[in-house]
């Protein structure tokens, strides 16, 4: 039986200072970050101990040398939050990642808390510095000059889960998800076909079907094996392909439909197979197809639509869950699915509610037909661009947001208690409350440990190799039993307790 899909997303944002086209992003990025600081967690380090970027899930490791940052740039470069996130600077951009989750909705709500935090640390970092440096934050893949940056998502999966049929059902399935993902793009880039608008900013940038690499030769598929959890019952896919949204329905459905696929792959349900005769050429040509009706060919000779093929999909879903049991978010990002799919083969403008890639197309082609200029104009960027901007009140996604003009799937209330507060159901619940309630002793952390030092004798780390473990109905009577660190090292200590 599949287990849970604990999920998460990783977003690295762009970044720029107005009107200072020399600016160092590494510096801007430093400065946004240690801006923003809660519970006094800025002298806390991030643990890269338990860190394996180069090992491969196709069975082997890379050899390069880690280049790991000392501790004290280590504190300079992250920032472990309350909320369970980690937020720090990475290749030179701010990134957010979120806590765990257990189901799609509570990533949405905190991936929206991660906009909220990056626009509350621009707005401290501006209060002290000179007015002319003006910082501004995208929510975006691409910085219009050959450069992609990424949004990841992250699934637990089974240890015992074959690689080879992840890549064998999943490839197809991420092909053509991006008509419901896609955040939009103006023009091509990395030397690919001419187009005036395509569904994905990620597209033009994905050269290989499976591989390691992140940030060139990018793969459809990547093959890092970094669990963040128990190595010998778990791996985590680490998903690259996606598309930054603003939209929350796209993210809601993004991450939904990933693990609603995921266990049908890992409970092996799927019955047919969907293999592309060449995934990154299809992956590019369905974001150049904006009325989503282009034909892919199969291995096998068969043709589809990447509508038709993710009703395949659709369809293999209810089927699973005829004798299973559904959740409540499951049931709805299924009926979601449908609709999505049903309107896009109809015409996919009528989702311009709903879906980034058409929220924008509509915004543009309304400005292009009122101020009677072409796709080519700079103006038509600039709207592209500002679409991302994570400004309150500045963003055109956050304009919609004030003028109803968007589907919403969360609550204002509920991103904003996400940016201080972690979910309850997942172990950053303890991560969290350890910030909130010990962080004076608190010298470390990363997603599966938590380092204390209480000044006398070693340091203590707790282990948190199980994700669903930790949660607030797991330690709450731990921790209010536990009104100093010391009392909770002692309390776990015991044999009724542990994390």
């Amino acid at each position: 039986m599949a287990i849970p899909k604990v999920m998460g997303i990783e977003t690295e944002f762009g970044i720029t200072v107005r009107n200072q086209p020399d600016f160092n992003p590494i510096l801007s990025s430093l400065l946004l970050i240690n801006s923003y600081e809660t519970y006094r967690a800025s002298r806390i380090r991030w643990d890269y101990e338990a860190e394996s970027p180069l090992r491969d899930a196709r069975g082997f490791e890379y050899l390069e040398e880690k280049d790991l940052p000392s501790k004290d740039e280590s504190r300079l470069i992250n920032l472990i939050l309350s909320n369970g996130a980690r937020y720090y600077v990475d290749h030179a951009h701010p990134e957010y990642s979120t806590p765990e989750c257990t189901n799609a909705r509570d990533l949405v709500i905190w991936d929206k808390a991660g906009e909220r935090i990056l626009d509350l640390s621009r707005a401290r970092a501006e209060a002290s510095s000179p007015p002319e440096q003006r910082l501004i934050i995208y929510k975006n893949n691409t910085d219009y000059k050959g450069n992609s940056y990424g949004t990841h998502e992250n699934y637990l999966l089974d240890r015992k889960l074959p690689f080879a049929r992840i890549v064998q059902h999943l490839m197809p399935f991420l092909v053509t998800r991006q008509i419901f993902t896609g955040g939009g793009k103006v023009g091509a880039e990395n030397s690919t076909e001419h187009c005036d608008y395509q569904v994905s900013q990620r597209a033009d940038f994905l050269e290989t079907e499976v591989g390691l690499e992140t940030m060139h030769s990018r793969p459809i598929i990547n093959t890092r094996d970094e669990p963040h959890a128990d190595p010998e019952k778990y791996r985590r896919l680490h998903v690259i392909v996606g598309d930054a949204n603003m939209s929350e329905y796209a993210t809601y459905l993004k991450v939904g439909t990933m693990a609603i696929v995921l266990s049908m792959i890992e409970d092996d349900t799927i019955d047919r197979d969907l293999s592309l005769e060449s995934p990154v050429a299809a992956y590019r040509r369905v974001s150049r197809d904006l009325s989503c009706r282009d034909i892919l060919k199969l291995k096998d000779g068969r043709t589809i639509t990447a509508v038709d093929l993710q009703r395949e999909f659709l369809r293999m879903a209810y089927r699973y869950y005829r004798d299973r049991e559904c959740d409540q978010v499951s049931r709805d990002v299924l009926a979601n699915w449908e609709f999505v799919l049903d309107q896009l083969a109809e015409d996919p403008m009528q989702l311009s509610r709903h879906l980034d890639w058409v929220i924008k197309r509509d915004l543009i082609e309304a400005y292009i037909a009122k101020h009677h200029i072409d796709w080519s104009d700079s103006r038509v960027s600039m709207i592209d661009l500002q679409y991302h901007d994570v400004r309150a009140g500045k963003g055109l996604y956050d304009k919609l947001v004030e003028s109803d003009s968007v589907e919403r799937i969360v609550t204002d209330d509920e991103i904003s208690k996400a940016i201080y507060d972690p979910p309850k159901d997942t172990r950053a619940y303890f991560r969290g409350m350890c910030l909130q309630r010990y962080v004076d002793e608190i010298v470390s952390a990363s997603w599966d440990s938590v380092i204390f030092d209480l000044k006398e004798g070693p340091l203590k780390k707790i282990f948190m190799l199980e994700p669903l473990r930790g949660t607030e109905a797991h330690v709450r009577h731990l921790l209010q039993e536990s009104p100093t660190a010391q009392d909770l090292l002692q309390n776990i200590a015991r044999p009724n307790y542990g994390v």
